[in-house]
């Protein structure tokens, strides 16, 4: 059998109640997809029954691995180790992709592959699904990329503070993942920015298709992403945000200027969000934590580095003014009012 054109892995915890809708979708794209579904120790549910029945049912698309729990992170370090195909996505059970967009990315990429032309990365739009309103908001890069050609990171523009790439938006060639020795860190949350971050400056071309390809599923109680999870969850942020710093040396990277300024503008993202869930936890510990990550920053990273975070939205987060922390706060809560992102 030829090579599989992409290998979707779903990590599944406890996922019954909606994992169906998602792998429907996925399934959609026929033999040219890989399926690998990643039980991740799940008990409380038919969820390891549920991944066997559609290997079954699918014996050529799905693969069932079943692993302890070893949280989102070790099921994408699962779904790279067994992939085969050329390309690699993660779907989260509880997101699905739109079917008609899905059809057109995949023709895509098998004439490019067919011209060998096949881009290191795969770009769409994402769209949020607020389950509380039944609204949805589409992130989509179409000021940012050119549209429907390969292109490299010289021709990339400015990323708004809203539009950074999501695991939600990007399909990295499998190579390029493993090329980049990326082991996500175990029962860890958050963990989906570095899947996107570290295998960048191994990434030389690009396409970038105006699609809304992903539907992300946000307003469960229980996710992730809620705000009072995240405040709850801040170590795990620290965890990754630690990680991001140290995986890569962005002064290796003064010959790709435009990679440079925009994994410097992730940094400074990620210190924002960061600076943010301690400060909405507003203990004296908390203000501790905050002091202790930007000391890590410094000591990890160059001067020219820690200047240009200093200089960014992440340095506006860690003023030292009067009021400076409610300002901060109130800029934040007017963001998530108008784009709905947790």
């Amino acid at each position: 059998m030829d090579q599989k054109l992409i290998t979707f892995a779903v990590p599944c915890y406890n996922s019954a109640a909606y994992m169906r809708h998602c792998i429907e979708t996925l399934l959609s794209a026929g033999e040219r997809a890989e399926i690998i579904l990643v039980d991740d120790g799940s008990v409380k549910d038919e969820t390891p029954a549920i991944c066997d029945e559609y290997a079954a049912q699918y014996p050529t698309i799905v693969k069932a691995i079943h692993q302890e729990n070893g949280g989102h992170g070790e099921g994408v370090n699962q779904g790279i180790r067994n992939a085969t195909g050329l390309y690699y996505k993660v779907v989260d059970s509880d997101d699905w992709l739109d079917t008609e967009a899905l059809k057109k990315v995949l023709a895509r990429l098998a004439a490019l592959v067919e011209r060998h032309t096949a881009p290191d990365l795969m770009i769409c739009n994402y769209v949020y699904e607020h389950v509380e309103d039944g609204t949805s908001h589409t992130v989509r890069y179409t000021n940012v990329f050119p549209q429907n050609r390969l292109f490299s990171w010289m021709h990339v523009g400015h990323f708004r503070p809203d539009q950074n790439l999501l695991m939600h938006s990007v399909m990295y060639r499998t190579q390029v993942l493993r090329q980049c020795g990326m082991v996500l860190p175990k029962h860890t949350f958050y963990v989906d920015n570095i899947f996107v971050y570290q295998p960048l400056p191994y990434v030389k071309s690009m396409y970038y298709m105006d699609l809304d390809l992903y539907r992300y599923f946000i307003g469960r109680a229980d996710q992730s992403v809620n705000e009072s999870v995240m405040v709850k969850r801040v170590d795990q942020q620290l965890r990754v945000t630690r990680h991001m710093i140290d995986c890569q040396d962005l002064d290796a990277l003064q010959h790709e200027k435009r990679l440079r300024a925009y994994m410097l503008h992730y940094l400074s993202m990620m210190m924002t969000v960061s600076d943010i869930f301690l400060l909405l936890d507003g203990t004296p510990e908390a203000y501790t934590k905050k002091k202790e990550l930007w000391q890590y920053l410094k000591d990890h990273v160059s001067p020219k580095v820690y200047r240009s975070v200093v200089l960014s939205l992440g340095g506006v987060t860690n003023v030292s003014v009067p009021g400076g922390d409610k300002v901060v706060l109130g800029c934040y809560r007017l963001a998530r009012k108008l784009f709905k992102f947790n």
